[in-house]
């Protein structure tokens, strides 16, 4: 199975704007884009959907997005809650692809102690 692997920088993020401005930045969202975690799902269905134009670097069909969070488990300390709903949205992005007879599209590397 291909993976392409995107470095998240949780360092920079300390609130909800940033955490949706980071992820934006680092998987190239559309300008739309809502900076809500309805969105962020939305856009992470899409990820191995070029035709979408949900991420600028969408990996192939069958493929899996790996988000590397670097400094995870600082991350996990400073940002609880942020935390908690990356782990929870990245798992119901596959859920809801799975539903639908596609393969899971995502997955966490969390880097750093914990």
């Amino acid at each position: 199975m291909q993976t392409l692997i995107t470095n998240v920088p949780a360092n920079r993020i300390v609130d909800w704007d940033n955490f949706h401005a980071v992820f934006a930045d680092c998987l190239g969202f559309p300008g739309y884009y809502g900076a809500n975690m309805a969105a962020w799902i939305d856009c992470l269905t899409y990820a191995d959907d070029a035709e979408a134009r949900m991420v600028s670097r969408p990996v192939a069909k069958g493929a899996v997005l790996t988000l590397q969070i670097d400094e995870a488990a600082a991350f996990a300390r400073r940002c609880p809650a942020q935390y908690a709903a990356l782990v929870e949205c990245a798992a119901f992005v596959n859920h809801r692809r799975v539903e639908v007879g596609q393969p899971p599209v995502i997955a966490l590397l969390m880097v750093g102690s914990f």
